[in-house]
């Protein structure tokens, strides 16, 4: 299965990207996010607990289902103030 990973913010700015596009056997966004990481080096910001994410421009959690050209992206929580 093939996805487009969005990046935003300070994960943009640590992988020095904000889009890839990523194959792999994936069942749930989580599965994007674990076989990022395991590349090692800087996607290791991406194992952060309280990282947000979204499918197709929808927020949802990272046991959201995927199918075959779904756009993902993960960005850190927002504050206000």
């Amino acid at each position: 299965m093939k996805v487009k990973v969005l990046y935003f913010a300070r994960y943009r700015e640590r992988l020095g990207m904000d889009t890839e596009r990523v194959e792999g056997s994936f069942q749930v966004l989580d599965d994007v996010r674990q076989a990022l990481v395991a590349k090692g080096g800087e996607y290791a910001v991406l194992a952060e607990q309280n990282l947000m994410c979204a499918r197709n421009e929808e927020l949802c959690r990272l046991d959201e289902p995927l199918e075959e050209g779904d756009e993902v992206a993960f960005f850190p929580p927002v504050t206000g103030g």
